[in-house]
């Protein structure tokens, strides 16, 4: 079947690439962005409009997510909420030192591992976690390091894009919860690809920092936040106009930063019954996909454990190249990606994979099928027929609903 065949029966499954926006969140941003001329800075009635505005998003997003409103920074996005928590901490807590420490996984976004190597060429001591085979830290290791001396900061995901693993951050947080304030690092978390899949527990994780993003749970792009917990240093990034508390310089994106507030709301409102069906596709989408044959194969937790994304399947085609299967797919009708979207034009294998333990033959294979609060059985069902025909063409057809 050619692209124009398939285009009325395209099925999309690259949802932690981004999501659709949503009707609600849709609605909002043109009706501020019709209504706001102002800037939220100016001191006129339109300037103060649009402030009021970001104020009730403000409130919104903070008690969805549930912590206090003066802990919020919004930003352009999760990179940049990302790279504010590590750059600005660390900055905040030199303080006519030496340079302080930064701990990470192996297995972190980009918008982790990248400003985490450039801190380290600024002098920044950097020690990545390893992970095991599932893609979670090693408890111990990634506790040896984190209470090394003159560590600053620990930032750990939340969830993983890619394999959907699930690191234990309670356990890291409340340990690190117990050791004295003149040793306890901050501690961070990208939790982009939490939001909206999983209970967010910003407390019981015990993080200090937390960064989101809008486009993830069908707000726009280009808008984020960085939770910052009151009384942690963070050094702006961007300065020139004191917004944001002074933390984050620039005229705010009001329509943007209003949409997010929704998007986060909803996200946070349906995330429990979102969760229990997006496991059943999930878990459905795998038996049918297994019993097709062709090498395929699951990589990070269980399909069944709780330490993986209810959303996610990380899957190795044995022998093929991910990236040409993407657009052999898309061919198709079916979207999906191979590893992070960030990094889909590189030619690299994945790094997440390679630190898994996989070779680099075996990490150039990844497929990553991530669904949807749109995705329906259906559409789970054609995904199925599709990676039939493409990669198991050999193979006696099978019904492509068995399992789901």
């Amino acid at each position: 079947m050619g692209e124009g065949q398939a285009a009325d029966r395209r099925v999309y499954l690259d949802h932690n690439a981004t999501s659709p926006l949503r009707a609600e969140v849709r609605a909002e941003w043109l009706a501020v962005q019709a209504e706001l001329p102002g800037n939220p800075s100016s001191l006129h009635a339109a300037g103060r409009r649009a402030r009021q505005r970001i104020d009730l998003a403000r409130e919104r997003t903070a008690a969805a997510l549930g912590v206090n409103e003066e802990e919020l920074v919004f930003t352009s996005g999760g990179t940049e909420a990302n790279n504010l928590a590590l750059a600005g901490c660390l900055r905040a807590r030199r303080a006519g030192g030496p340079p302080a420490g930064l701990v990470t996984t192996s297995v972190e976004h980009a918008s982790v591992l990248e400003p985490a190597r450039a801190l380290e060429r600024a002098g920044h001591p950097l020690s990545l976690a390893p992970v095991d085979s599932e893609g979670l830290p090693e408890p111990e290791a990634l506790w040896s390091l984190a209470t090394s001396s003159g560590v600053g900061l620990v930032s750990v995901q939340a969830a993983s894009n890619e394999t959907g693993s699930l690191p234990d951050l309670a356990l890291l947080g409340g340990r690190l919860a117990e050791l004295p304030a003149d040793r306890r690092p901050i501690f961070h978390t990208d939790a982009v690809q939490a939001l909206g899949r999983i209970p967010l527990d910003l407390d019981g994780w015990g993080v200090d920092l937390a960064s989101f993003s809008a486009h993830k749970v069908g707000g726009p792009p280009g808008v984020g936040v960085l939770f910052r917990r009151r009384g942690t240093p963070v050094e702006p990034a961007m300065r020139g106009g004191g917004q944001e508390a002074g933390h984050r310089g620039g005229t705010e994106n009001a329509a943007g930063i209003a949409a997010l507030a929704i998007a986060v709301e909803l996200a946070v409102a349906e995330q429990e019954a979102l969760e229990r069906r997006l496991r059943g596709l999930s878990a459905g989408l795998w038996g049918a996909l297994s019993a097709l044959g062709g090498g395929l194969e699951l990589v990070g937790p269980p399909i069944d454990s709780g330490q993986r994304l209810p959303n996610t399947l990380a899957v190795l085609a044995s022998g093929r190249e991910g990236r040409v299967l993407v657009t052999r797919l898309d061919l198709e009708g079916l979207e999906v990606g191979a590893g992070s979207a960030c990094a889909s034009g590189s030619l690299e294998p994945s790094h997440v994979l390679l630190a898994m333990g996989l070779n680099e033959e075996r990490a150039r294979s990844g497929l990553r099928l991530s669904l949807g609060r749109t995705t329906t059985r259906e559409e789970c069902e054609r995904a199925v027929e599709i990676i039939q025909n493409v990669i198991a063409p050999s193979l006696p057809t099978r019904d492509g609903a068995e399992g789901l």
